[in-house]
């Protein structure tokens, strides 16, 4: 666990979460997106993610800068989906490997332990290992993989997919 202070956003950390995430689609097949985006872009993602319910957003915070964010979103748009939610972490690429996503993720997590959720899941590019070490850390186990479904960088990529029950047990 890190020294970051987990909080919920501001729009005003809308540049900085806009920049975190930019940096993994230009250079890594870790997000299937292929273009960077504006701040305006993302401001429908940030609006999308409320103070309580089922999809979050959580920022990390250390010496007065944002370095990471977690969310919860929609895993697919039909009624039956609602109680799944898919989670993401993203960390700053220079504070990578500090302990600053299993820190969102444990304050995430907790603050859903409240909603209507049964299943968080989620998906990543591989090969990913650093992902896969925070997602085991966090309770998840994975559950099947899908090959060759991103083309990015002029290649294909494969999906892992993890899961977890919001309550460990």
């Amino acid at each position: 666990m890190s020294d970051a202070v987990i909080r919920p956003p501001r729009e005003a950390d809308l540049p900085a979460l806009t920049d975190i995430y930019n940096h993994y689609v230009i250079n890594t097949p870790i997000t299937f997106d292929l273009q960077p985006f504006s701040p305006e872009q993302r401001l429908a993602w940030f609006v999308g993610h409320a103070a309580a319910g089922r999809h979050r957003l959580l920022v990390a915070e250390q010496d007065g800068e944002v370095v990471g964010y977690a969310t919860t979103s929609p895993f697919r748009p039909k009624a039956a989906y609602d109680t799944t939610v898919e989670s993401s972490v993203y960390c700053r690429a220079d504070r990578v490997g500090r302990g600053i996503g299993t820190t969102l993720y444990v304050e995430l997590f907790a603050a859903l332990r409240d909603e209507d959720i049964n299943r968080i899941v989620a998906g990543m590019t591989l090969p990913n290992p650093a992902s896969a070490a925070l997602h085991a850390r966090c309770g998840f186990r994975p559950v099947g993989a899908l090959s060759g479904v991103g083309r990015k960088f002029d290649r294909y990529w494969d999906v892992a997919w993890f899961e977890r029950p919001l309550l460990l047990e």
